[in-house]
C-alpha cells in the first residue's frame, strides 16, 4: 500500500514518540508498504526549524536525506497540478501545509496517516 505521511506521523517515528499510535507504527513499519513524505512537509520542517519550534541534530538538508533514506521513505514532489487542486478543496480550514497533502492524497490516491481529524471532512482517506 502506498501512504502519505503526514508532517506530525513522520517527525513522530523517526523521534519514536510515544504520541505516534500503534496503529500507524504498524503501517510504518511494514516493508511491503510504500512510504512518502510530501515536499510540503520538508518546507512546514524548515519553517518550525527556523522559527525555533522544531530542534534538528544536524544540517536540515543532510538530516532529512539521511532519515528519509533510513526509513525507506520517498519525497513526494509538489507538482503544478497539485498545487492548482487546492483550488477545488473546499475551505474546511486554511492550512497551506495540509491543504497541499490532501491535495496530494486525492490525485495520489494515497491514504494519509495523521492523527488530524480536519483531514476526515475532505474526501480522503485517513489512517491513525
Amino acid at each position: 500500500m502506498r501512504l502519505l505521511l503526514d508532517t506530525h506521523t513522520f517527525l513522530w517515528w523517526i523521534e519514536d514518540a510515544p504520541q505516534l499510535s500503534e496503529h500507524a507504527r504498524r503501517l510504518i513499519a511494514d516493508p511491503n508498504n510504500d512510504l512518502f513524505l510530501s515536499a510540503a512537509s520538508g518546507w512546514e520542517i524548515a519553517i518550525k526549524a527556523q522559527l525555533g519550534k522544531l530542534r534538528v541534530h544536524d544540517e536540515l538538508e543532510r538530516f532529512l536525506a539521511e532519515q528519509l533514506s533510513m526509513n525507506q521513505i520517498s519525497a513526494l514532489p509538489i507538482t503544478m497540478y497539485h498545487a492548482l487542486h487546492v483550488k477545488r478543496l473546499p475551505l474546511h480550514h486554511r492550512d497551506p501545509f495540509d491543504r497541499m497533502l490532501i491535495a496530494q492524497s486525492q490525485l495520489e490516491a494515497m491514504p494519509i496517516i495523521t492523527m488530524d481529524r480536519i483531514f476526515s471532512r475532505y474526501h480522503v482517506e485517513t489512517i491513525w
